[in-house]
């Protein structure tokens, strides 16, 4: 499979892929006698790979959650746009790995807002709304602030609800959210930040102590409420609800009647002071909050999936639900370890190591996607613009330049041929870059400092990426190597040290 790639490489991509988008091949979608199905997309955020029951989580209950997997099909090698939050959103919302993708690290734009994506790149809200589907999106953007190209309202959503900025997300407990173009005013006074310490000679074993952390109006509950009445308002056409949750992202933000049952159960949960370091918010018991904050996101789905069967939609509705990246880093905060976030993977949020990028993913379509099934098929956020557009029955309308394929053959049950490669670079945390062919998966990390050297792994005998047999296999190290270079284009805005050149100084 991999021999001989970079002879095939421009062939695929020019001839065979155009072959494959031209507008008289009949899509998959067709031959399964599609009617324009509702699309759910709902993200989780900094969500890991075994934090759900279905993907064996054993501590924090996910009911709704598991009873969608036990309803559709789990994708058990799904990978994320990126190992962060903005980059690993353009890469689902455009189509393009993170090595053509524009944004490709996280990059704010102050007073508020990320990195925007230009006007001109291609969303799949854009493309959709050309289906004739109204489009909405509920809960953190990241791609672009109020003001800018990338703010959602021009690339193609019809009403957003949430927030616009990243670090403004950092609170649970804010003074505002942003509806379209205005401000929503919360009942936050004062708002709760994301960062912040105890009190000066506050006592730390006192639950008093933490009090200031506590809000009034929860902005997760407002955004929930504008998803679901989006729902209900467009019940009677064709949507696309675009729900990208700030759950479980830190600050550990959450009401205390959700932590109850999490006290319940006795866990020895030593309180997060912060201290003098980076973090967030304290919390007196942060792996309760932790556990209740996931709960409380698996109860935002159930009300989703129940406001679909309510109306009449569950039937016609394909529903999708991931996560943009690994459980968080901050092991003062969110205790992994202790729940096993990402189980026997490598690596967390940051990272291109399994445990960073790799994602439980859901899939259900009555009717189409089997029950109760599960596929291993090697698939990324790349591949959701082409999946979804050949769902409606619209894969002549997918760009040519994008990366991703079409999932479709694999939900409906089908055979499909094993993609080329899947691609990965991070262009922080040090300088990261992956590609992995079949089992094979080539790492190159700390790439700042100028270590290029390839680790190489076989994620069928090693799937915690633990032994590094690069030494065992110098041409196909070579071999993956080109290929990191040959499938994807330089940026000037995030540049990938050393290989890419220096941005020039203004």
């Amino acid at each position: 499979m991999i021999v001989g790639f970079l002879n095939r490489f421009s062939w695929f991509a020019w001839i065979g892929f155009g072959f494959l988008l031209c507008g008289d091949v009949e899509s998959t979608a067709d031959a399964a006698d599609t009617k324009y199905p509702n699309i759910v997309f709902i993200l989780a955020d900094d969500l890991g790979y075994r934090e759900m029951g279905c993907f064996g989580q054993e501590k924090i209950k996910t009911p709704n959650l598991d009873r969608l997997a036990t309803q559709g099909m789990k994708l058990t090698q799904h990978y994320s746009g990126n190992a962060v939050c903005a980059p690993s959103r353009c890469v689902l919302l455009t189509g393009k790995h993170p090595g053509n993708a524009f944004v490709r690290a996280n990059k704010s734009t102050p007073p508020e807002g990320q990195w925007p994506i230009p006007e001109d790149e291609v969303t799949i809200a854009e493309l959709l709304k050309q289906q004739g589907y109204v489009t909405g999106a509920f809960g953190k953007w990241g791609l672009g602030g109020p003001t800018s190209t990338g703010r959602p309202m021009n690339q193609g959503v019809d009403r957003f609800f949430g927030y616009n900025c990243q670090a403004h997300a950092h609170s649970y407990y804010p003074s505002y959210l942003w509806d379209n173009d205005r401000h929503v005013m919360l009942k936050n006074e004062p708002e709760v930040p994301g960062h912040a310490s105890l009190a000066k000679g506050a006592d730390p074993a006192d639950p008093r102590s933490y009090d200031v952390f506590k809000g009034q109006d929860y902005a997760p509950d407002r955004i929930h409420e504008q998803a679901l009445q989006f729902i209900r308002d467009h019940q009677d056409e064709r949507f696309f609800l675009y729900y990208p949750s700030v759950i479980p992202h830190v600050a550990l933000h959450v009401p205390d009647e959700d932590l109850k049952p999490y006290l319940d159960l006795g866990w020895k949960d030593p309180p997060f002071t912060r201290g003098a370091g980076y973090g967030y918010t304290p919390h007196y018991t942060p792996r309760a909050a932790y556990a209740a904050m996931i709960t409380r996101l698996d109860h935002y789905v159930g009300n989703v999936l129940r406001t679909l069967d309510e109306l009449g939609l569950a039937d016609n509705t394909l529903v999708v639900f991931s996560s943009d990246n690994g459980t968080t880093h901050l092991d003062q905060e969110v205790d992994y370890r202790f729940f096993e976030s990402v189980g026997e993977l490598r690596g967390l949020k940051g990272s291109l190591y399994e445990g960073g990028v790799r994602v439980p993913t859901l899939v259900r379509w009555p009717g189409k996607v089997a029950p109760g099934t599960s596929r291993d098929f090697v698939s990324g956020f790349e591949d959701w613009m082409p999946t979804l557009l050949d769902a409606v029955g619209a894969v002549g309308s997918v760009p040519e330049n994008i990366d991703g394929i079409s999932l479709l053959p694999t939900l409906l049950g089908k055979t499909q041929a094993e993609r080329d490669y899947l691609y990965r670079e991070f262009p922080s945390y040090g300088g990261q870059q992956t590609i992995r062919v079949g089992d094979w998966k080539a790492v190159r990390q700390n790439m700042f400092k100028g270590h290029l050297e390839v680790e190489l792994y076989n994620l069928a005998q090693d799937v915690s990426e633990s032994k590094n047999v690069a030494k065992d296999h110098p041409e196909l190290v070579k071999e993956l190597t080109e290929m990191m270079s040959a499938v994807r284009t330089p940026s000037s805005e995030f540049p990938l040290l050393p290989i890419d050149p220096k941005p020039k100084a203004n």
